[in-house]
């Protein structure tokens, strides 16, 4: 069964959103050590991205449930994820570092749920398990290429460099997102 053209600018804007933040992957680590971080401000800085995005999927869900605006808020969150990503570029503390971290977590969740939904409310079949397949497989495809990309970026370039990668592959993914308000606005979905 074909994928619709919604479906097809879902899962290509996710597939980029995937592959920049993959791009940083394990090297967070390593970066939290280089602007002072330690084990436990590693910890804590993915403890407090973890809790505020769990947090807030709940919340969002909640309030754009029945919302008219379920693209707008979603393409807002890859919006406000960008942005945050190029965030990292101002990083010099392990508290500059939370802070990011938190904008990720709540950009996250801005646009997760929505991104679930309108997958779910666009496909004819949703028992359609090769198509949950391919919703779920691209992350983790687009995920693993990019932590070795981000690897070989930071390694031979640096994580500036690294950070300004990503946020362009986020913007292309915000851009990418977008066109669906684009086609919906102009009766085309």
């Amino acid at each position: 069964m074909p994928l619709n053209k919604t479906l097809r600018i879902l899962l290509i804007a996710s597939s980029l959103w995937y592959f920049g933040e993959g791009l940083f992957g394990p090297l967070f680590a390593v970066f939290a050590e280089k602007v002072g971080g330690n084990i436990l401000d590693v910890t804590w800085a993915w403890s407090i991205y973890l809790v505020i995005a769990g947090l807030m999927y709940v919340l969002v869900g909640r309030q754009i449930n029945k919302s008219n605006y379920k693209e707008e808020v979603m393409v807002f969150g890859y919006f406000l994820n960008a942005v945050f990503t190029f965030g990292y570029l101002l990083v010099n503390s392990t508290t500059s570092l939370f802070l990011i971290q938190i904008g990720i977590g709540i950009a996250e969740a801005i646009s997760t749920p929505t991104w679930d939904a309108l997958f779910a409310s666009n496909m004819s079949d949703t028992k359609n398990t090769f198509h949950w397949g391919i919703a779920t497989g691209h992350t983790q495809f687009m995920s693993g290429i990019a932590i070795a990309i981000g690897g070989l970026i930071t390694y031979y370039i640096s994580f500036n460099m690294l950070f300004i990668v990503m946020g362009i592959i986020q913007i292309a993914a915000t851009i990418t997102q977008a066109r669906i308000l684009y086609l919906k606005r102009n009766g085309k979905l």
